[in-house]
């Protein structure tokens, strides 16, 4: 009689967004401007005192047709190449801490939306591509941030720099540098586009494989003992060759980004070797000029790959805030704050009032007109076929999704004008598979009530029938319980939510399925424990057992999202056929 009413399959990625504007780069840096420009200062005054070299060696040369002595041009030189590789150390340096700051930024905000994210878009989203967006594409962003746009400018201050070195050397060769770059500038036009967007689809590629491989490590026993290793390990093969494939694609078109940049300026080269060197021989100019000129053009060829690179990670700086940004435009949930806390006492009142669902425009009624009231202290009971919406109710109390239609208050309030965190605040919640985190019992234990007391944790914990267990672990409470739980038995994980919800000493408590993995004995327990709570609160429950079903104070009967009936147990089985057959099948097992 398990309630399988799941959310839909949907889309399972992100809507493409807009184009990512260089103003999202902005915001996210200009909170660390201050390292960004002491990093850039320092970047630029090593390019400048870079560009002095050649002026320099000319010097030398000047000095050695005049049989004069190298001393002076030679410890000018030697302080210029010092003062200069200090300058391009520490410049990246304190850009590096930048970018590590903007990272720290944007992952601080983007773990607040993902974690913030409404159930329905985690429903239809790959969680392994969400957590690639907050580890490689934060990444990605890191470079760009740190020294991709500061770097660029800097290299294109010191290109400019020294192509006006170069127009004042000479204006024919440098006539003739500046065709070349007219065409690694058009070149550059065409090809930066396509790397933005071969990025883009290389980490969506990414995302696909790290969401097939969380996939697995969701359901790792299932998989072994289906024996779909080999199955499993095909569909990540080919969800890693088709990332092989997107990331040679951007690889491509970053590779040929260099190409065009570097042949233009090859050429460039030796045309001014060729066309300065007939100038020297006709007397046009002298050969230190010529040999100024062609260390200059070879000095430029750094800055010139610099911002060949820099306009390369730009693109793919863009295309890592696409993916960024995309997460911010996913519903996420907020606590209203539309009305006054309320903070009750005693059991929380719920009244369903004609409420119809649907998980999408597309997909059919889950809930077809729900009405029912659980009106305080006790235990009321949601039985009905599988599929029937038990489980949804749970979901549609805790605000997971709005209903579609219809009324749900809690203590005469319709949930939407509750504040979100206070409404949950109230409410104790046994999923149908009780979930545990990776970490230890005791943070499992505390998670919805961090602020517990020692005496308070040992009360569930003995409640709960968890002694046991915490005697048996190596660290009792502090013990560590594996990813998922998997150290515990199903019994275990669903009493260790049971005692989570208790612990949280709520005004109404959910619970789905709570003692469907529990045997005899412990289930017997739990049952008390579910009797005692509902003597001080409103206990709702997903029943599968007979015996938790004759005990409860109300039974609703659900059948193909509607209440057909309502009343004791030996008022449905004298008037209610469904619950009749149910009660007498397998679907109501007794204890």
């Amino acid at each position: 009689m398990t309630d399988t009413t799941t959310a839909p399959p949907g889309a399972d990625s992100v809507d493409p967004p807009v184009k990512a504007p260089i103003r999202r780069l902005w915001g996210y840096a200009r909170h660390h401007l201050r390292l960004l420009l002491i990093g850039g200062a320092l970047s630029f005054a090593g390019g400048i005192v870079g560009l002095v070299q050649p002026l320099i060696a000319m010097d030398v040369i000047d000095t050695l047709s005049n049989d004069e002595s190298l001393t002076r041009p030679l410890v000018y030189l030697t302080a210029v190449v010092i003062g200069g590789g200090a300058l391009s150390a520490l410049g990246p340096y304190f850009m590096q801490i930048a970018g590590q700051d903007v990272v720290l930024t944007v992952r601080r905000q983007l773990i607040g939306r993902l974690v913030r994210l409404q159930v329905a878009e985690v429903d239809r989203l790959k969680p392994g591509d969400l957590v690639s967006r907050l580890s490689s594409d934060t990444n990605l962003l890191r470079t760009v941030a740190s020294t991709t746009v500061i770097g660029g400018v800097t290299d294109a201050f010191m290109i400019l720099g020294g192509i006006g070195l170069m127009a004042w050397l000479d204006p024919v060769l440098f006539g003739t540098t500046m065709s070349m770059v007219a065409l690694v500038t058009v070149t550059m036009l065409f090809i930066m586009p396509r790397i933005q967007s071969a990025t883009v689809h290389s980490q969506k590629a990414l995302g696909d494989m790290g969401s097939l491989l969380e996939r697995i490590f969701s359901a790792f026993r299932t998989v072994k003992a289906s024996g779909a290793e080999d199955h499993e390990i095909a569909r990540l093969d080919e969800a890693a060759t088709v990332a092989r494939d997107k990331g040679v694609k951007a690889s491509f078109w970053e590779a040929l980004a260099g190409v065009a940049a570097f042949m233009p300026v090859n050429i460039a080269f030796l045309m001014v070797l060729g066309v300065g060197g007939a100038r020297v021989a006709s007397g046009a100019m002298d050969v230190g000029t010529l040999i100024g000129f062609l260390l200059l053009l070879f000095y430029l060829m750094g800055p010139i790959s610099g911002l060949v690179a820099s306009l390369s990670q730009l693109q793919t700086g863009l295309a890592a805030i696409h993916r960024i940004e995309e997460v911010a435009n996913l519903d996420s949930e907020e606590p209203v704050g539309a009305v006054t806390a309320r903070g009750g006492e005693g059991p929380a009142q719920v009244v369903f009032e004609d409420v119809t669902f649907r998980y999408g425009e597309d997909l059919p009624y889950v809930h077809h007109g729900v009405t029912f009231a659980s009106s305080g202290r006790g235990l009321t009971a949601l039985v009905g076929p599988s599929g029937a919406g038990k489980t949804t109710v749970f979901s549609l109390i805790e605000r997971f999704y709005p209903a579609t239609t219809g009324s749900i208050r809690v203590d005469g309030v319709d949930i939407a004008d509750w504040p979100l965190e206070e409404l949950r605040g109230l409410i104790g919640y046994v999923e149908q598979d009780a979930p545990v985190l990776d970490g230890t019992l005791r943070e499992n234990l505390v998670m919805a009530a961090p602020d517990a007391s020692e005496d308070d944790i040992a009360e569930v914990v003995k409640t709960a029938r968890l002694t046991e267990l915490v005697g048996k672990l190596p660290d009792g409470l502090e013990s560590r319980i594996g990813y998922r739980g998997t150290t515990l038995s199903g019994g275990e994980r669903q009493r260790v939510a049971i005692a989570r919800a208790l612990l949280r000493k709520p005004r109404l408590l959910l619970l789905d399925e709570a003692t469907s993995q529990l045997d005899a004995a412990n289930e017997a327990a739990l049952k008390q424990v579910m009797l005692d709570a509902a003597e001080r609160t409103n206990v709702l429950v997903v029943a599968h057992r007979l015996s938790t079903v004759t005990s409860a104070d109300q039974i609703v009967v659900f059948d193909a999202g509607l209440v057909r009936a309502v009343g004791t147990h030996a008022e449905l089985v004298a008037k209610d056929d469904l619950y009749r057959d149910l009660a007498a099948s397998q679907l109501l097992t007794a204890a």
